[in-house]
């Protein structure tokens, strides 16, 4: 009885709810969002959950129209998430576009920490969402997994940090993904080898005398131009192996820092000249032990000769 007399209320929270915040989007399950946190249980929201939800809405707005274009070739869109964490986005886009799909479509979440591996399990089995399973996996090892598909439609990576996007374009470029979606977040590696390099590249004849190093001379410049640079090498990375990339801002500067998107979209575009930018950028800042991590497609020996 007492359970009847309470679910009278769930229609009157939810009209309440979509009232107070008219930016959740129709057909969003507001329970859904409570379990997040995002809502409390009085169909709350504070600032901090406001802007996470704004910023998880605009990448779905950003990947829906690439699911769409999976669709259209073929039934059962496979999107791998890596370090999913508490699987916002995984959720949401499933709750908005692939529960509604009846065609095997299926959400990989990867997160080293098996708690919240856990928790998202059992809020997939909470909300009936089959379609959704989560491995307990770094980025790196996901790629070896038998428990993936040889093949995946879409690849994202929201704030994976440091080398984690690295390592998601890399398990994206064995995955022959169709579609490669990235917030990259707290790029340090870069910014360490140019420290450690800078001496000797200030000592060669064919840089010393160009003004460019001015952008890594102070350890500040240093770490923000690393940021800068990483970003650019796998700008160059998707584009050797020949991908369309396209730069642009995930929200404004004042709902996050880590604030650029970058997309890239497979169309068997020509190698050679983002192949050969992106290892004379390597030489240029002293870099050349990176070139395992920003590799270019090996090119033909005809492909080799026309980037010479």
């Amino acid at each position: 009885m007492k359970r009847a007399e309470r679910a009278p209320k769930a229609a009157p929270l939810l009209a309440t709810t979509l009232e107070q915040h008219p930016d959740i989007r129709p057909g969003q399950s507001i329970a859904l969002l409570q379990e997040l946190h995002i809502l409390t249980r009085e169909g709350k929201m504070n600032q901090d959950s406001r802007r996470k939800l704004k910023q998880v809405y605009h990448l779905v707005q950003f990947i829906e129209p690439l699911l769409k274009q999976v669709l259209q070739d073929h039934p059962g869109i496979s999107l791998v998430d890596h370090g999913a964490g508490k699987s916002y986005l995984g959720f949401i886009l499933y709750d908005l576009f692939f529960k509604g799909l009846q065609d095997g479509s299926h959400i990989y979440g990867i997160e080293t920490r098996d708690e919240l591996v856990q928790k998202s399990q059992q809020l997939a089995t909470q909300f009936d969402f089959p379609g959704m399973s989560f491995l307990n996996l770094s980025v790196a090892a996901s790629t070896e997994s038998s428990l993936l598909p040889p093949q995946i439609d879409v690849v994202t990576a929201l704030h994976a940090c440091n080398t984690a996007t690295d390592d998601a374009i890399d398990f994206a470029l064995k995955k022959h993904a169709r579609f490669i979606v990235l917030v990259p977040c707290c790029q340090a590696e870069v910014a360490s080898v140019l420290t450690k390099n800078k001496g000797r590249v200030l000592k060669d004849s064919s840089v010393a005398g160009n003004a460019l190093v001015e952008l890594w001379r102070h350890p500040l410049h240093t770490r923000e131009f690393g940021s800068q640079i990483t970003n650019v090498l796998r700008c160059l990375q998707l584009e050797a192996h020949g991908y369309q990339v396209s730069v642009t801002e995930l929200v404004g500067w004042e709902h996050s820092m880590k604030n650029e998107l970058i997309i890239a979209t497979y169309k068997d575009l020509p190698r050679q000249r983002p192949s050969q930018r992106l290892q004379e950028l390597l030489q240029t800042l002293g870099l050349e032990e990176m070139g395992q991590r920003f590799f270019s497609e090996q090119l033909s020996a005809s492909e080799s000769g026309a980037a010479a």
